[in-house]
């Protein structure tokens, strides 16, 4: 089978909040010695691309300009390819409101002069913010997410509230989807991926701790899949999903078996 590019997920995967997961910096290594392509892609949306590799770099893992991705870099390009000249009021983090203004789109501050309502995570979520999205939001109005995950890994591993939380609180308050969630497992993250790796998605590996992003947009695009106990998923939630890896793992330091089997 060929390979040629890995898309890695990061916290959960490679790392716990500010701690490095056993055998992750020597998997990174391996991937390399077998001539892979990597994306490092984090469905967090309050760091860029080259935050990542330095965070990386930081932690003793051989990241690469340019090898790294995030919803937030996602949602940045989208907002430059689709809202251009826009006004987007942001429920979200400090980080991703500078990300915004970063774009061709204007970054809005009364909500009831918007075109476009973003919501993301932020630790500061607060009754008012929902009281702006009732004011940002008619018949006109496109409504976004970064990231569809309900959860993250905290420091210690256990889960704690993500964007997919706040967005769907304001999904609640105003009675109404999100026109487009822009991270994993989207086809716009997707192809954010295959343009840094350069390649197929059938030549595509995908590993990751999450089932319902990581590994569904894997199987979506017909990548090869590998999960990884180490974050959010484990053997309970995938006898309950309707998402099948192709391959489970303890953790990324077990990658060299999976790419021994596909004979990369």
């Amino acid at each position: 089978m060929t390979v040629a590019g890995a898309i890695i997920d990061l916290d959960g995967t490679v790392y716990h909040g500010d701690t490095l997961l056993p055998g992750a910096a020597s998997a990174v290594d391996t991937f390399r010695q077998h001539g892979l392509g990597i994306c490092f892609f984090s469905n967090n949306p309050i760091h860029d691309g080259s935050e990542y590799v330095e965070r990386l770099q930081g932690l003793g893992v051989d990241a690469r300009e340019g090898e790294a991705c995030s919803s937030g870099v996602v949602t940045r390009e989208y907002l430059n390819g689709s809202h251009a000249g826009d006004d987007v009021f942001v429920i979200g983090s400090e980080p991703l409101h500078s990300m915004v203004t970063e774009t061709e789109a204007r970054l809005a501050e009364d909500p009831a002069e918007t075109d476009v309502l973003l919501a993301s995570w932020t630790d500061s979520f607060h009754y008012r913010d929902m009281v702006d999205a009732l004011r940002a939001v008619d018949d006109d109005t496109v409504f976004l997410g970064t990231d569809p995950d309900r959860t993250f890994p905290g420091e210690d591993g256990d889960p704690v509230p993500g964007s997919g939380a706040i967005i769907n609180a304001v999904a609640g308050v105003i009675e109404r989807d999100p026109d487009r969630i822009l991270g994993k497992p989207s086809e716009i993250a997707v192809q954010a991926a295959l343009e840094r790796l350069d390649c197929a998605p059938a030549d595509c590996l995908v590993v990751g701790d999450r089932l319902e992003t990581d590994i569904a947009m894997g199987e979506r695009n017909e990548m090869t899949t590998v999960l990884v106990r180490t974050g959010v998923s484990n053997d309970r939630s995938l006898e309950r999903s309707a998402v099948t890896p192709d391959y489970v793992i303890d953790s990324l330091a077990d990658i060299e078996g999976v790419l021994a089997s596909l004979d990369v």
